[in-house]
């Protein structure tokens, strides 16, 4: 009986040192764990907006560009945290770098088309071919820019409808932007009536042009005969003016000539 009582102390003593030991050794891990996600968590946060002020201070930077950089930047620094704190237990992470790798690659194959939008808008972003307020024309889509954003854009199109177009239908198609340039050359084509008289169509139409003060002088109005027929005569008018006020100087010119033409008994067809 006395034997049993001493083996029954000494393995209890055996297993409650046992236990205290391990308490001591897991007890410093969880320890070190969690100060080290409190740090990690802490640097993640400080170095990701100080990749913000660096990344926003970039010319032709746009602030949603680095938002994003900056997000990107904070939750890999999260990630790396919490494997990191995984192997303070003894957890094989390799298999968990490996594992994450793997469900990366099928998250983008199953998001295909929406990182296509992404790496779009980044581009976009960068190379900036339009920018808010810029109306652009492209083979599917035509409009004034509201946003760009990281997925979509979002346009209104000249009788004020909305209109969202993915960033990737925008960057694999070429775009013209009628708003970039300064300057903006007008086209204008007139059909003179069999036996009009031709010098002095073309003199009013001279006048017409070169007293709007928002044509430019340089390179100055021209007006050439461009088709030559039986019973009309086309007369092309090519003159430059600033891009803000092409619209305008063309509704203003048409009518005028209008009125120059008629006033002149020169009949247009």
């Amino acid at each position: 009986m006395e034997d049993q009582a001493t083996g029954v102390v000494i393995a209890t003593r055996t297993a409650l040192d046992q236990a205290s030991a391990l308490a001591v050794q897991y007890g410093f891990s969880i320890l070190g764990a969690f100060i080290l996600l409190i740090a990690g968590w802490i640097l993640a946060g400080v170095v990701s907006r100080a990749s913000y002020r660096v990344i926003s201070r970039i010319r032709g930077i746009d602030e949603t560009l680095a938002s994003f950089f900056q997000n990107l930047l904070h939750y890999s620094l999260l990630i790396l945290v919490f494997i990191t704190v995984l192997g303070q237990f003894g957890v094989q992470t390799a298999s968990i770098i490996a594992a994450l790798g793997a469900a990366g690659l099928a998250i983008g194959l199953a998001l295909q088309g929406t990182l296509q939008n992404i790496a779009a808008g980044i581009m976009l972003l960068i190379l900036r071919p339009f920018r808010v307020g810029e109306y652009i024309e492209t083979t599917n889509v035509k409009g004034f820019i509201k946003d760009i954003g990281l997925f979509a854009t979002e346009m209104r199109t000249a009788d004020g409808l909305y209109l969202m177009a993915p960033n990737s239908t925008l960057w694999n198609t070429p775009i013209v932007n009628h708003s970039r340039e300064p300057d903006r050359r007008q086209e204008l084509s007139i059909i003179l009536a069999g036996g009009s008289d031709i010098e002095l169509a073309r003199k009013i139409i001279l006048d017409v042009v070169k007293s709007d003060q928002r044509v430019q002088t340089t390179p100055s109005p021209v007006v050439y005969i461009d088709d030559l027929s039986a019973g009309q005569t086309t007369l092309k008018i090519d003159y430059w003016t600033i891009t803000s006020a092409w619209t305008p100087t063309r509704q203003d010119v048409i009518s005028k000539l209008l009125a120059q033409l008629a006033a002149a008994n020169i009949a247009l067809k």
